[in-house]
């Protein structure tokens, strides 16, 4: 399972790439295979707020649909477009291409509350 070691990590299996005080979200390689085939994607707008474990997006598969929380709190600043009309990116590149939205955070001090990769190898 790739893990990459830069990242944070939730327990709900998103991954979190921090860039000054935007985060860049998206959900694991481990969730991704067991969402499994993803058909739809449901996005939030930008300009919205975003609080931290809350559920902020969608991923629907052949299987069933699964709200995405976000890491931390704050505004969304940037969507991933590409995955509304090609939503298996998330499959075939869930660090790189498949991420999610952006968030522009509020309270640095949420980070301190992510896993790191070692634990996130852990829980799964």
């Amino acid at each position: 399972m790739n893990i990459p070691q830069e990242l944070r990590y939730t327990k709900t299996h998103e991954w979190i790439k921090v860039e000054g005080n935007k985060a860049k979200v998206g959900i694991t390689d481990f969730a991704q295979h067991e969402i499994t085939d993803i058909v739809h994607i449901e996005l939030p707008e930008n300009g919205k707020s975003a609080k931290k474990a809350t559920p902020t997006a969608v991923i629907e598969s052949v299987k069933s649909a699964f709200d995405i929380y976000s890491p931390v709190s704050g505004k969304i600043v940037e969507i991933n477009e590409a995955l509304l009309s090609s939503p298996e990116t998330v499959n075939q590149s869930p660090y790189e291409n498949g991420w999610l939205f952006t968030v522009e955070f509020v309270n640095e001090e949420e980070l301190s509350d992510l896993l790191s990769a070692q634990d996130y190898q852990k829980l799964i």
